[in-house]
């Protein structure tokens, strides 16, 4: 299992093509409108509905990107279709939504959003929806977690679909729900193997880190997040396969 080669053949939008002032906010139908215009590979991340959907939505909570407040995963999935994203104009989406607007067009990197905050084991409803609605999708797609449970459950729903580990330094000050131990555990991407990942994304700020070069020396493939601008693009092609970008034309 292998990244399929359109995911390096164009960057990588984070949460799609975003500019809020212009009035497309991150992962909206606007936004991903706007990556397939310029034919920009596309990472969005996904969230689960209480009654079993995906919706792509990177948050746990409303709060930040609309004028509701609470969990995402306390809504139904026609509840949260009806939600305004505020600046954009549009509503969240659902994966089957997203899927029938790309059609195959380009890439699709999904992320699987950790449902517990701590790294655990509580997973399998969120994958289950997002293998579900990938059934049948026939284009480029790949998934990834930061939570290896999450990218170990996604290997026995859907074998087929490739799968990666977003990765990170886990710094205690950006990661404060995430147990010590755990943060300290996943630093070093002990699971690569054993969830049958075929790549990493990794923090873009840490791609100096020998792990990343010892998975890289064997094979991984080797995105990262977030890039930011042209000068930061260009120090992390010297590891990287391929970058995640937003704030400007990568």
């Amino acid at each position: 299992m292998t990244l399929p080669a359109s995911f390096f053949a164009r960057p990588i939008t984070h949460r799609a093509l975003h500019d809020r002032k212009a009035g497309r906010v991150e992962n909206s139908l606007k936004s991903i409108e706007a990556a397939l215009g310029e034919g920009y590979g596309i990472e969005m991340d996904v969230q689960l509905t209480s009654d079993g959907h995906a919706m792509v939505f990177h948050d746990d909570l409303l709060d930040r990107l609309t004028a509701e407040t609470g969990p995402v995963r306390d809504r139904t999935r026609a509840e949260l279709e009806t939600i305004p994203l505020t600046d954009d104009g549009g509503t969240i989406p659902a994966l089957e939504t997203v899927l029938a607007l790309v059609a195959g067009r380009v890439p699709l990197l999904i992320e699987i959003k950790d449902q517990d905050g701590e790294m655990g084991p509580n997973v399998g409803p969120l994958e289950k929806a997002v293998c579900t609605a990938l059934a049948d999708y026939t284009g480029d797609v790949a998934l990834m977690s930061f939570n290896p449970h999450s990218v170990a459950a996604c290997a026995a729903l859907a074998p087929d679909i490739a799968r990666g580990l977003t990765t990170s330094s886990y710094e205690a000050q950006f990661w404060p729900e995430v147990p010590a131990p755990v943060r300290d555990r996943l630093r070093d991407i002990p699971d690569y193997d054993r969830v049958g990942a075929c790549f990493i994304s990794h923090e873009a700020n840490d791609l100096d880190r020998p792990r990343v070069a010892e998975l890289k020396s064997q094979g991984a493939r080797i995105l990262c997040w977030t890039i930011r601008s042209a000068k930061a693009e260009a120090e992390a092609r010297r590891i990287v396969d391929n970058v995640t970008f937003e704030g400007y034309l990568a």
